[in-house]
């Protein structure tokens, strides 16, 4: 593992930055995402999306390093990295009121219903991510679950990574 936490949200940053567009391809090649009949449609699609495979890679960090201060500079290292990217894009409004409000979501969809519920979390965060992905529109058959699963696999590489990262 990267001992400075900066150089290891980085690191993340940088897996982030390569697999997020790839996995974002993956739900459109299948034709599970919402149809998007504008660019804002779209815009609103993908700025979900990532806020959804970002919060895949904080859950990886934390996988791998538990939750300490360490890999909590490592979360604001990531953080920065994405969002300064975000920021310069004109077509991310809102990136950082968006990831607080997912934030707060998917953090209690992760600790409702203790243990029991563990084996679930993937799909009903896949779930939640799917609303936002179809706004007020019906949710696209097999989206939940197919951006549960590329979240979840997401966030077990982001800990892989980061353990063996050196």
């Amino acid at each position: 593992m990267i001992s400075d936490p900066i150089r290891r949200g980085e690191a993340l940053a940088a897996l982030y930055f390569r697999l997020e567009p790839r996995l974002y391809a993956d739900l459109d090649e299948a034709g599970v995402l919402p149809a998007r009949a504008d660019e804002g449609a779209e815009a609103r699609v993908r700025a979900e999306w990532a806020c959804f495979a970002l919060y895949a890679c904080v859950r990886g960090l934390i996988a791998a390093g538990g939750f300490n201060r360490e890999t909590a500079g490592a979360v604001d290292a990531l953080h920065a990295a994405v969002t300064h990217a975000w920021l310069k894009d004109a077509s991310a409004p809102g990136a950082r009121e968006r990831v607080a409000d997912r934030y707060a979501e998917y953090g209690t969809i992760g600790q409702s219903g203790g243990a029991s519920a563990a084996k679930t979390v993937g799909i009903r965060l896949g779930a939640a991510a799917a609303r936002h992905m179809s706004a007020d529109a019906a949710v696209p058959e097999g989206l939940a679950e197919m951006a549960g699963a590329l979240h979840e696999s997401l966030a077990e590489g982001a800990a892989e990574a980061v353990r063996s990262a050196t």
